[in-house]
């Protein structure tokens, strides 16, 4: 084989396409990116899937990894919501 033969391709880089309002609906975020954008109160991505394993935290299980969906983050987030006393 000459070198040229076995040369690789290069493909183009694609842009990133336009996120939508919708479309959030059906992204799932990963641990790292949850503590990254600060998505649920975690400091830390050990702590995160630590509750995760415990099955204290709403998330999903895509092919054995954590994966969290815009309903899970909301079904967090109403986990530590606390109601006002009645006056």
């Amino acid at each position: 084989m000459t070198a040229e033969a076995t040369k690789t391709r290069k493909t183009p880089t694609q842009a990133r396409p336009v996120v939508h309002h919708g479309e959030a609906e059906f992204r799932r975020w990963s641990p790292e990116e949850v503590v990254e954008l600060k998505l649920l109160p975690y400091s830390s991505v050990r702590s995160l899937k630590d509750r995760c394993y415990r099955r204290e935290l709403w998330h999903h299980k895509d092919g054995g990894r954590i994966t969290f969906t815009a309903e899970d983050l909301r079904r967090n987030a109403q986990l530590g919501a606390v109601e006002p006393l009645s006056a």
